[in-house]
């Protein structure tokens, strides 16, 4: 019987292994039940090491003989792996194991999708192939044979044989085990090629199934601008001879950067405009870019363990959204983000979930592929970035290159560059990498006499993981308006190191209107008591388009919250500033669309929890459509020219130009339909040319209550088409008026198309299930028994999937004592199953561990 006992792994008793792996050569005898893996491994002892123990993972393997040096060995097997009496020198390791590929459903290690084998490894993963020292530490050059009748055999690294059912890849690059790929299927592929900047020709080619073949244009340009540009904005050349990208349908993940052979989520790098919105093609080239990025801050590069995973993944979210920002719009790429990152984040680090950006411990790593990891670990290289300065940063990576380049690196290793680049000492800043939870920032000022002072108070409520926290670094970028509107202080990154600290500005005229926190310099709860007339001001003025932003937010939440509460109608000061920018033909159209746009439910929820107030779901639902209505009255003379200014003629590009427009007018629909009932969003139905247009107008109608009929046609019009119907899965869910989301969801859980073993369909519907706050939350705890259900189902099938969506649960702490007891009581059920995988039970421990 397997133990699956969660046991705790701690970052300090990390040791390294004991022995090097000089080469790996695997070769792959492929069938669908009964694959066999033979593997021939060249180990050393490791002069580092001091535990010479001989360990190799391995889990679901069956083992079917091994030998040293060409002497057959039996080895102690256990279902966590095997150990073995080896030579005090060097030794070669040979091993041939049986595993069941169609069999493997938790999509980890080598499975099949629909026929097509592939894997994925990351984090442990292979140990579900052969036995192995499955850590990212152990790097080795791999040598790869494939052998089955399937047309496309792939691996990493460049092609050396390539034959009817035979094939042989060789990667010269030293990789660990969690970047090794296989795939092996009937697939078609497109191929391009791109020029480095040393002159080197690199073979592109991306792989579909057939029918997916007109699909693959987009994703092809993306990859040749995410080579361009970080040869040169980072300086890193490609380093293989092709580069191959493959598309799977059932992955847990949105794609994974194994070296040389990318492999991705379907709806993560195929579209058209017939089948994909313009935010479907802004992710795709942001995950391409992303897993292209990993090439160097990742693969050439990567982590010692996995403590250290926001090493490679902080990184690489930094780099990817520098890269959509300069091919985009900057302002709105940073506000999405922000976005997003409240949204995702924020709750995680305010929770039952929090952990630093690189935990001490952990029980399964796959529960730390968290917003805390990649989003937070990302803002916190931005701010280091802030506070060297650009040229300062620009040579710290080109030192980290240089030193680290094959290596296995830490947290230290790479704050270390920094340092030697500067001069300065960083151990106060890496309280960023050690400190759970979100800081806040509490601000006062005052006026004398020509002296502007600001005086901040940082502080971090103490929590399981970080008992005692002491003041971090944050840098705050200030910029100050003068009554006039005019800028008296352009953006000046002020630096704040103590629990207490205050700036002063001497020389001003008149008291100014600060404008704090610009471009949210730092990933922290700014509090200060502003009122209306000040946000008012601010949004009228403030040259920071983020804190202009910010300041339109903070009216909406502030109204919505008094809407929430008391019932009070909608603040005038809220929707005249909003007709104002709806009026401001000067401001980006995808930027006065993120205006336009309310906070969420859930923000509105956590808004109210912090003031003290118990969070009504209905009551904020309501809020959020009268709010609507009222901004869609008082806007009512301008809605028409918005929407004739924002229909877009011509091809459809899913350029900035052209997205920004639809993204405007579909917030101006959006408001119309609250005005004529739909009538207007049922004719861009019928007229839509591109999916952009459809999925828009369709979404109006259904939070109109209307769009049975177009939701039927949308059915049948797009019913082969698996990525689209994904879509139609969620859209029913995510549109539907509270009282009847759960019920919709579970509709939509018997449906024929309903395949709850893939990833992208689960989380499609019960995902979009979960984002429907008030629907979540119905008092009479149906979205929490349905998700229950599902999750109960799931788990045995597919781990990972079940104990990331478990993470719904998070913020049950904030409700009122109904919906307190309702989740629960599904708490328990889920975490009293029999056999729930160590995956999930750690989720429920902690979340059920919340006070």
């Amino acid at each position: 019987m397997k133990d699956t006992a969660p046991q705790t792994i701690y970052l300090k008793d990390y040791t390294p292994f004991g022995f090097v792996v000089e080469s790996v050569h695997l070769t792959f005898d492929l069938a669908p039940n009964a694959t066999r893996v033979h593997s021939r491994i060249a180990f050393a002892p490791n002069p580092e090491a001091s535990d010479r123990r001989f360990f190799l993972h391995g889990e679901d393997l069956k083992l079917i003989g091994a030998s040293i040096d060409g002497t057959p060995v039996t080895p102690d097997v256990t279902d966590k792996g095997l150990t073995c009496t080896v030579p005090d020198g060097p030794f070669l390791w040979e091993c041939e194991v049986e595993i069941d590929p169609q069999g493997n459903t938790a999509l980890e290690g080598l499975y099949m999708s629909n026929g097509m084998y592939c894997t994925q490894c990351e984090a442990e993963g292979f140990r579900k192939i052969t036995y192995y020292p499955d850590r990212p530490d152990v790097m080795s050059v791999f040598t790869v044979e494939i052998r089955g009748p399937q047309p496309v055999l792939l691996s990493n690294g460049n092609p050396r044989e390539l034959g009817d059912g035979h094939a042989v890849w060789h990667d010269p690059w030293p990789k660990p085990a969690y970047l090794f790929a296989l795939v092996a299927g009937e697939l078609l592929v497109q191929s391009d090629r791109f020029t480095t900047c040393s002159g080197k020709e690199v073979e592109l080619n991306l792989y579909v199934r057939p029918g997916d073949e007109g699909k693959c244009d987009f994703g092809m340009e993306a990859l040749k601008k995410s080579m361009k540009w970080d040869e040169e904005v980072y300086g890193r050349e490609y380093d293989l001879d092709v580069f191959n990208i493959v598309a799977v349908d059932d992955f847990n993940a949105g794609a994974m950067e194994n070296k040389g052979l990318n492999i991705f989520n379907s709806a993560a790098v195929l579209a058209s405009p017939e089948t994909a919105t313009d935010a479907n093609f802004e992710r795709i080239e942001a995950i391409i870019a992303h897993e292209y990025f990993h090439n160097w801050t990742g693969n050439r590069i990567t982590c010692r363990d996995w403590f250290q995973l926001c090493l490679k993944e902080g990184l690489t979210v930094y780099r990817d959204s520098q890269f959509t920002s300069d091919l985009r719009s900057a302002p709105v790429k940073r506000i999405s983000d922000v976005i997003d990152f409240r949204a995702r984040q924020f709750p995680e680090d305010q929770g039952p979930l929090a952990h630093p950006v690189r935990p001490e411990s952990f029980q399964e790593i796959n529960n730390f592929y968290t917003a805390t990891v990649y989003e937070k670990g990302a803002e916190v290289i931005g701010m280091l970035k802030r506070l060297v300065g650009d040229r300062a940063y620009a040579e710290a990576l080109d030192l980290y290159f240089a030193r680290h380049d094959g290596q296995a690196c830490t947290i230290e290793d790479w704050l270390r560059v920094f340092e030697d680049v500067t001069g300065r000492d960083l151990a106060q800043f890496k309280r960023w990498y050690s400190q759970a939870g979100t800081p806040r920032l509490a601000v006062r000022d005052d006026w004398n006499d020509g002296t502007y002072t600001l005086h901040f108070t940082q502080t971090l409520a103490p929590s399981a993981a970080t008992a005692d926290p002491q003041p971090q670094v944050i840098p705050i970028s200030v910029g100050l308006l003068g009554p006039d509107g005019d800028e008296v202080l352009a953006t000046r990154t002020l630096e704040m190191t103590e629990a207490t600290q205050s700036f002063a500005f001497e020389g001003l005229d008149a008291r100014p209107t600060p404008s704090i926190l610009r471009a949210f310099s730092a990933p922290v709860v700014l509090e200060r008591d502003s009122d209306t007339a000040e946000r008012a001001f601010l949004l009228a003025h403030d040259t920071d388009p983020f804190n202009r932003w910010e300041a339109g937010r903070a009216l909406a939440r502030d109204t919505m919250m008094s809407m929430a509460t008391t019932g009070a109608p909608a603040g005038s000061a809220y929707l005249d500033g909003m007709l104002a920018v709806l009026r401001d033909d000067d401001l980006d159209p995808a930027y006065r669309a993120l205006m336009l746009a309310q906070p969420s439910q859930s923000e509105l929820a956590t808004a109210l929890a912090e003031a003290g107030s118990t969070p009504d779901p209905d009551a904020i639902w309501q809020a959020g459509e009268t709010l609507a209505l009222a901004l869609a009255q008082h806007a009512q003379d301008v809605l028409p020219r918005i929407l004739a200014e924002c229909r877009v003629d011509g091809p459809y590009r899913p350029d900035p130009d052209q997205t920004s427009k639809r993204a405007l007018g579909a917030r101006a629909l959006a408001l119309v339909t609250r005005l004529d009932g739909g009538a207007q969003a049922a004719a861009q139905y019928a007229a839509a040319d591109n999916m952009t247009l459809q999925l828009s107008s369709l979404g109006c109608l259904l939070t109109a209550g209307k769009g049975d009929e177009q939701v039927a046609a949308f059915y049948e019009q797009w019913q082969d088409d698996r990525l689209v119907i994904d879509k139609w899965f969620g859209m029913q869910i995510a549109g539907a008026a509270p009282a009847r989301a759960a019920a919709i969801a579970a509709d939509l859980t018997g449906h024929p198309d309903f395949n709850w073993k893939n990833p992208n369909r689960f989380r499609a519907t019960l995902g979009a299930l979960a984002m429907n706050h008030a629907g979540f939350h119905a008092a009479d705890g149906s979205g929490y028994r349905l998700l229950a259900d599902w999750l109960i189902r799931l788990d045995p099938v597919n781990p990972m999937t079940t104990a990331r969506m478990c993470s719904a649960f998070q913020t049950w702490r904030r409700y009122d004592s109904a919906r307190q007891s309702l989740i629960g009581a599904e708490l328990d059920r889920i975490a009293a199953t029999p056999g729930l995988s160590p995956d999930t039970t750690e989720m429920m421990s902690r979340i059920r561990g919340a006070k």
